[in-house]
């Protein structure tokens, strides 16, 4: 089993209040995790946010922590709440009312991956489900806690960026009607979990660097963004998409000739985020 649930990279100096966190690009997988499953390694891997973490590595560099998860999302889902327990996977578990995300197999223990196929034949238990979220979901989220309580109480504020990667075929909609295919996708729940100004100033960033971005269509930000978001507390979350097709051949999981481009691009875009984060402390402070 994989000792941690996560990694961070700290800066050797922290100057800015920004925190990078990347929930889905863990791949270590459990041995018995694996022999659970009918599907095979590259279905299994489907899911996952590979190369996220690779991709927002110069964050510390510029004075920003990195946090990274390192179990997959297929084993235990970090953007997701502990309370959103799939009754169709997990044994003893009583489901009232309507959850979107559970109902598409989607919860903290995911029943499926990509394209909606199924992980497991059967169900878990409920022990097995509670183990997980004890050993990896729960520190994760301390750490991420932790990583955000010392950006608050250094520079008055914090902002997150909580890293992804989308599937292109996720934008298929919008090239049917004409619209440019976004490269980026920023989530902010519609403006409540960041600061107008903040939100400006990040999209901002990408788009000097070259990226089409669109906001919170379809990917507005899900438990992370929502949870750590809270603008009113001086604490906002700002979810980021990322075309995988940019970077990575998304059949055979590995980086295509686009990966050092976009990691370069992504670099420009990280240094200039920083540093909204190092001009905001001192207002933020007052």
């Amino acid at each position: 089993m994989p000792k941690d649930a996560y990694s961070v990279i700290q800066p050797e100096k922290r100057t800015s209040c920004l925190v990078f966190a990347s929930p889905h690009s863990g791949n270590c997988y459990p041995i018995n995790f694996l022999r659970s499953t009918v599907l095979n390694e590259m279905e299994i891997r489907s899911s996952e946010d590979a190369f996220v973490d690779r991709l927002f590595d110069a964050a510390p560099t510029f004075g920003a922590p990195l946090l990274m998860a390192s179990v997959p999302r297929a084993f235990v889902d970090f953007n997701r709440s502990a309370e959103e327990l799939d009754p169709s996977i997990i044994e003893d578990v009583h489901f009232s009312g309507h959850n979107p995300r559970i109902s598409s197999g989607l919860g903290v223990i995911p029943r499926v991956v990509a394209n909606g196929r199924a992980i497991y034949q059967g169900k878990i238990s409920f022990q097995e489900a509670d183990r997980r979220i004890s050993k990896y979901w729960k520190p994760y989220h301390i750490k991420l806690q932790e990583l955000l309580g010392l950006a608050q109480k250094t520079h008055g504020q914090a902002i997150l960026i909580d890293c992804h990667s989308m599937p292109r075929e996720a934008m298929d909609g919008r090239a049917r009607v004409g619209m440019k295919r976004p490269d980026v996708v920023l989530g902010d729940r519609f403006g409540a979990s960041s600061g107008h100004m903040i939100m400006e100033k990040v999209e901002a960033a990408f788009e000097s660097a070259g990226f089409n971005v669109a906001r919170n269509s379809p990917f507005a930000g899900a438990y992370t963004t929502q949870v750590y978001g809270r603008p009113t507390h001086n604490q906002h979350s700002i979810q980021v998409e990322i075309d995988r097709s940019l970077y990575m051949n998304e059949r055979l999981i590995c980086p295509n000739d686009g990966f050092e481009e976009t990691r370069r691009r992504l670099h420009n875009v990280i240094e200039e985020i920083v540093s909204i984060g190092q001009v905001l402390t001192p207002v933020a402070a007052e």
